[in-house]
C-alpha cells in the first residue's frame, strides 16, 4: 500500500492541535483527559429557630439590643454562606433539620399556630430567612415533630425548596398529598440537575441526589404526636433501600443528610439513633452532611474513632461535616469530582467548619445579615412581647452553675411544679387504687454547660435572677415543649433509675493524689442526669457505674452500688428504706421523652398510668403563678415563691488515703464565681488552671465532708 506523503509542517500542526484538544467546529472540546468538577456543599444544622442573632432569655423587655448575641443565629451564618459561595464556581446549600423548635421564637410561632385555629397566617420566619438565602434542600430533624404533624405541615408550606426524609412511613392514610398507609410520609429523596462549571470552564450537568433521615427514636420521644399516624424505619435499612434506587435513576453523586450523630463502629443495632458511622459504609453515598449531636466534625473529639480522618474530614473515606448548633458554625465540604469512563467519581475531598464567633478571644467573625433581620422583624417583635409576659416572683437566684456538683434550684422548681400538678390532678391516673401512691418527680438539668466542646457551651447555663419572673424565665428553666406523663414504678426501679443517672459521675479513686474529674461529660449527657424529688439519697462515686449513657447494664462486679441511703419519708409514719423501699410502689411524674423512652428502669409505655396532655413548661408557669399569687389582671404577684433547692441528694463522703484532688468545670464568670461562693454546700475553690474548653473554669470540690459538718 502506498502511504500518502505528509510534510513535517503538517505533522507538527496535527500534534499541536491534538495536544491542545482543539476542535475545528467551535463547539465543546473533544478532551482526551478526564473532566474535573469542584463542588462545595454548605450545611447548617440544629438551628433550633435561632434565626436572629439574639438571646431572648437575656431580653430586658426594654432595649431591642439587650439580647443581641453574635455567637448564634442564621442572621450571622447567612453572611458566611454568601462568602463561601463567592469563593467557588459550584456550590449547594443544605439544612440538616431541628429547625422549628428550640428557641422562644419557635414557641411563639407554635402559639401563633394555635391561636389562629391551627394555621400560620404568614410564612414561618425560619423560611422567610431560608428562602432569602436560597437553600437547595433540607432534611427533617426529630424536633420538627415536637408541635405535631399539623404544625409541621403548615410550616413546611412556606419553604421554597424541597424537603426530604426517607424513613418516616405513614401508619395510616396520612391525609396529605394522597399518601396512604405504607407510603413515605415525606419525599424520601430527590435528584436535581445541577449546572456546574468544570476546571476547563465548560458547563456540565451534574445529577445530584439528596436523601434524608431522622432517628427512629422519634416514635418514643414524640409518641403522642406520632403513634397511630406514622412509624419510623431504620436509617441504615432505608439507605440500603433507596441509595441503589437513586443510582439506578441516574444520580451521579449522592449526598446523605442524616439528622443523626456519629455513632460507634460495628454497632449492629439497625434502629440506632446515631448512625453516621454505619451510614458511611453504605455503597453509593459520596458525602454526609450530618447533625443532631450539636458537635463539630471534623474535630479532635473524633480523632480516636476507627476509620475517621479528622484532617480531611472523612469517615470510612466518605467526606462528612457537622456544623455545631444554633448557627454557630457553617459546615463546608469541598469535593473534587472526576468523570471516569463516563461516570462521576469523588477523587478528593476536604471538610471543615467555619465559626461565626471566636470564643477564645470573644470576637465576632462575621457581621449580621440585615436582610435576614428585616425579614423576621415582625416575628422577632412578637417573640419579645411573648417572652416578657410576667408570671410571678422568685425568692432567690436560680442559676445552674452547680447543677453537676450538688442539688440544683433550676431542677428543683421543675420537679416541684410536676408534683404539684399531679397532686391536684390525681383523677388523671387510670387506676383509682394508684391515686393514693406517693408522688415523686424526675427532672434533669437541660442547661449545664452544653456539650462541653466549644467556647459557646459555657453560656449554656440557666440564669434566672431572684425577683420578677416572666415567660422567658420558664422557657430558660424548661427548654422543650415536652408533655407531662406519670409512671407507676417500684422502689427497686427508682433505685436503678438513679443508678443510671449516677453514671453522670466518674469513678473516684480514694487512694489517688492525682487530679480526678468528677463529671463524666464524655460518657453521659447532662440531660440524662435525672434527680428524683420526694425522696432522699446519696451517691457513692468511689463505686463503679453499672450503666452506660443509654442505661444499658454493664454487669460490673457487685451490681449497682452507687445509690445509698435511699429513703421515702411520708407525711405521717416512719421513713421507708431498704427492702421496704424496694417493694413500695410510687407514681413518678416526668416528661414524655423520658416516660416513653424505655431506657431508664421503670419507664416505657407499659408503666404509664397518666398522660396529662399538658406541656411541662405550662405546668411550671401555672405553678409559679399559683405560688406567687399572680393576678393576671394587674400582672402583679402578692407573694414570693420559694426557688431554693431542698438538697434531697448529695454524695457519700469519701475518706481518702491521702490528699484527694477532685475537680469539676463550670462557667468562667464573675456571676458564676459569686454564686458558687454563696451557695456551695461543699468547699469549692476556683483553680488557676486552664480548661480544655475556653470560657470554662475548673473548681476543686471537697468530697470528704459538707461545709456544715
Amino acid at each position: 500500500m502506498i502511504k500518502p506523503k505528509v510534510t513535517t509542517g503538517l505533522l507538527l500542526a496535527v500534534a499541536v492541535t491534538t495536544a491542545l484538544g482543539l476542535s475545528g467546529c467551535g463547539g465543546k472540546s473533544h478532551k482526551h483527559h478526564n473532566d474535573v468538577v469542584k463542588l462545595r456543599i454548605l450545611e447548617t444544622s440544629d438551628l433550633h429557630t435561632n434565626i436572629m442573632d439574639y438571646n431572648y432569655y437575656k431580653d430586658d423587655g426594654k432595649s431591642d439590643q439587650s439580647g443581641n448575641d453574635p455567637t448564634i443565629g442564621l442572621a450571622r451564618v447567612s453572611n458566611l454562606i454568601k462568602a463561601a459561595r463567592k469563593e467557588v464556581d459550584n456550590s449547594v446549600t443544605v439544612d440538616n433539620g431541628d429547625l422549628l423548635q428550640g428557641s422562644p421564637m419557635g414557641d411563639y410561632m407554635a402559639d401563633v399556630y394555635k391561636k389562629n385555629d391551627n394555621s400560620l397566617p404568614e410564612t414561618h420566619p425560619a423560611y422567610k430567612a431560608m428562602n432569602i438565602i436560597d437553600y437547595d434542600v433540607a432534611n427533617i430533624g426529630n424536633h420538627e415533630f415536637n408541635y405535631g404533624l399539623g404544625f409541621l405541615d403548615a410550616a413546611l408550606k412556606g419553604a421554597k425548596f424541597p424537603y426530604i426524609n426517607s424513613n418516616v412511613i405513614c401508619d395510616t392514610d396520612c391525609g396529605v398529598n394522597g399518601k396512604n398507609k405504607g407510603d413515605n410520609r415525606f419525599t424520601p429523596y430527590i435528584i436535581e440537575d445541577k449546572q456546574v462549571k468544570d476546571q476547563n470552564g465548560d458547563m456540565e450537568t451534574l445529577k445530584i441526589g439528596y436523601i434524608g433521615f431522622v432517628p427512629p427514636q422519634i416514635m418514643q420521644w414524640d409518641s403522642e404526636n406520632l403513634t397511630g399516624k406514622v412509624t419510623a424505619n431504620s436509617i441504615i435499612d432505608s439507605a440500603n433501600k433507596y441509595v441503589p434506587e437513586m443510582k439506578q435513576k441516574g444520580a451521579d453523586i449522592i449526598i446523605a443528610i442524616p439528622h443523626s450523630g456519629m455513632g460507634t463502629p460495628n454497632d449492629d443495632n439497625k434502629m440506632m439513633e446515631n448512625a453516621v458511622w454505619a451510614l458511611s459504609k453504605v455503597p453509593g453515598i459520596d458525602a454526609i452532611a450530618f447533625g443532631h449531636s450539636h458537635a463539630l466534625f471534623p474535630s479532635d473529639k473524633y480523632k480516636d474513632v476507627d476509620q475517621v480522618d479528622i484532617t480531611k474530614g472523612t469517615i470510612n473515606g466518605v467526606a462528612a461535616v457537622m456544623p455545631g448548633r444554633w448557627g454557630d458554625n457553617l459546615g463546608v465540604i469541598d469535593l473534587t469530582l472526576e468523570k471516569q469512563n463516563g461516570k462521576w467519581k469523588v477523587t478528593d475531598s476536604k471538610s471543615a467548619t467555619r465559626p461565626i464567633y471566636d470564643g477564645k478571644n470573644k470576637k465576632a467573625l462575621v457581621e449580621t445579615d440585615q436582610q435576614i433581620r428585616d425579614a423576621v422583624a415582625k416575628e422577632h417583635a412578637g417573640t419579645r412581647t411573648y417572652v416578657n409576659a410576667p408570671i410571678g416572683k422568685g425568692s432567690s437566684d436560680m442559676f445552674s452553675f452547680l447543677s453537676m456538683a450538688q442539688d440544683d434550684p433550676t431542677v428543683q422548681i421543675v420537679a416541684n411544679a410536676e408534683m404539684w400538678y399531679a397532686t391536684n390532678n390525681k383523677d388523671a391516673i387510670k387506676n383509682e387504687a394508684d391515686r393514693t401512691l406517693p408522688i415523686l418527680a424526675a427532672a434533669a438539668p437541660f442547661k449545664a454547660g452544653g456539650r462541653f466542646e466549644t467556647s459557646n457551651d459555657a453560656d449554656q447555663y440557666v440564669q434566672v435572677a431572684a425577683g420578677d419572673l416572666a415567660f422567658k424565665n420558664a422557657a430558660d428553666l424548661y427548654l422543650y415543649p415536652n408533655t407531662m406523663v406519670a409512671l407507676k414504678v417500684t422502689g427497686a426501679q427508682v433505685k436503678e433509675w438513679l443508678e443510671c443517672s449516677a453514671n453522670q459521675f466518674n469513678k473516684i479513686d480514694p487512694a489517688s493524689t492525682a487530679p480526678q474529674n468528677l463529671i463524666n461529660r464524655a460518657g453521659h449527657p447532662t440531660y440524662n442526669f435525672d434527680t428524683i424529688k420526694g425522696i432522699t439519697y446519696k451517691i457513692d462515686v468511689t463505686k463503679p457505674s453499672n450503666y452506660d449513657r443509654d442505661c444499658k447494664i454493664q454487669n460490673v462486679a457487685g451490681g449497682s452500688q452507687r445509690i445509698q441511703d435511699l429513703t421515702y419519708t411520708p407525711t405521717s409514719g416512719d421513713p421507708i428504706t431498704g427492702d421496704a423501699f424496694a417493694k413500695q410502689n410510687f407514681i413518678v411524674v416526668t416528661n414524655n421523652y423520658r416516660a416513653f423512652g424505655g431506657k431508664f428502669a421503670g419507664t416505657g409505655r407499659d408503666n404509664v398510668v397518666a398522660d396529662y396532655a399538658i406541656e411541662n413548661r405550662q405546668v411550671l408557669i401555672d405553678y409559679i403563678k399559683d405560688q406567687s399569687g399572680f393576678d393576671p389582671a394587674t400582672g402583679k404577684s402578692s407573694k414570693t415563691i420559694n426557688t431554693q433547692a431542698d438538697n434531697n441528694w448529695d454524695f457519700v463522703n469519701i475518706t481518702p488515703a491521702s490528699t484527694l484532688d477532685v475537680r469539676f468545670e463550670t462557667q468562667d464568670s464573675d456571676k458564676a464565681a459569686t454564686y458558687i461562693t454563696a451557695n456551695q454546700r461543699r468547699t469549692m475553690n476556683k483553680l488557676d488552671v486552664t480548661s480544655s474548653v475556653p470560657n470554662f473554669a475548673i473548681y476543686s470540690i471537697d468530697m470528704t465532708k459538707l461545709k456544715t459538718q
